[in-house]
């Protein structure tokens, strides 16, 4: 449980250092330049391998249940999550919907966890990186203007809808292939 405490204290300081610590993160950059993209790159990989490390290892107890039912909403959550996570990126038209696509599919990818997962380890870790996403988002807001993001077309929607779809397909193989099958199984009879 530690390790996964830990990777996530580190992972939300090295995410919101520049917001909390805007004149230290200027003269970082401006001094390192590029460089010192590589300084807080180093802490956000440690914070992975921490989190992985502590979730993969823990014995956490089950602090609730939730019916078979929720799986649903998880893997649709998750096929939402994906979607807003390519929206960042993407020439979609419904990028110029969402001010923080990454962040809400980072948000949603974890309240979608959180659905189906009920142990302590998982309510810590997941829960962790949906606060972490949340106040990212209020700092963001407090602080920086409304930026508006226009254009985009319909083939760049339904690129999105594509990518987005054999991404998720992706993520269900590498469950898979870690030991998780995140699909509800067929009910017997």
């Amino acid at each position: 449980m530690t390790l996964i405490i830990l990777g996530v204290l580190l992972w939300s300081f090295a995410h919101l250092f520049k917001r909390l610590f805007p004149g230290p993160r200027a003269a970082l950059d401006e001094r390192l330049g590029a460089a010192s993209k590589i300084i807080f790159a180093v802490p956000l990989v440690l914070s992975v391998v921490l989190m992985v490390m502590g979730y993969r290892g823990n014995t956490a107890p089950e602090i609730y249940q939730t019916p078979g039912f929720m799986v649903h909403a998880n893997n649709t959550l998750m096929l939402l999550a994906v979607v807003f996570f390519g929206l960042g990126n993407s020439k979609s038209r419904a990028r110029q919907l969402f001010r923080h696509p990454m962040l809400y599919g980072f948000a949603t990818w974890a309240v979608a966890h959180l659905l189906v997962n009920g142990d302590l380890a998982s309510i810590v870790l997941f829960g962790g990186l949906l606060i972490w996403a949340i106040a990212e988002v209020v700092l963001i807001n407090a602080k920086e203007p409304v930026t508006h993001w226009r254009g985009g077309s319909l083939g760049g929607d339904i690129k999105l809808g594509v990518i987005s779809i054999l991404l998720y397909l992706v993520i269900i193989w590498v469950h898979n292939w870690l030991g998780v099958w995140p699909l509800p199984l067929p009910s017997a009879g």
